[in-house]
């Protein structure tokens, strides 16, 4: 396919992804609290990723979101994964 034919094709389908996010970060922004989270911070480190026009976007992208530590921890504060690494404590 051609970028017209990519666009035509997939347009509306990550219009809505966007709105999405955005309603998202409008909801976080009216909710109560003022403590940073991580998991927003990382997100919005992505938002500024997708913004680049460098080729290679989801792969800075997933290592942004990806804890490349090597070593295991000792046990999980939780039982699934945040989505985005932690800071260090």
């Amino acid at each position: 396919m051609n970028k017209s034919e990519i666009i035509d094709r997939y347009f509306q389908e990550h219009r809505a992804k966007v709105l999405d996010i955005a309603a998202f970060l409008d909801r976080v922004d009216r909710s109560e609290g003022s403590t940073p989270d991580f998991r927003i911070e990382a997100m919005q480190t992505c938002i500024q990723e997708l913004l680049t026009d460098e080729v290679g976007r989801t792969e800075r992208i997933l290592l942004l979101l990806s804890d490349l530590s090597v070593e295991p921890i000792e046990s999980a504060g939780t039982k699934g994964a945040s989505g985005a690494v932690p800071p260090a404590e």
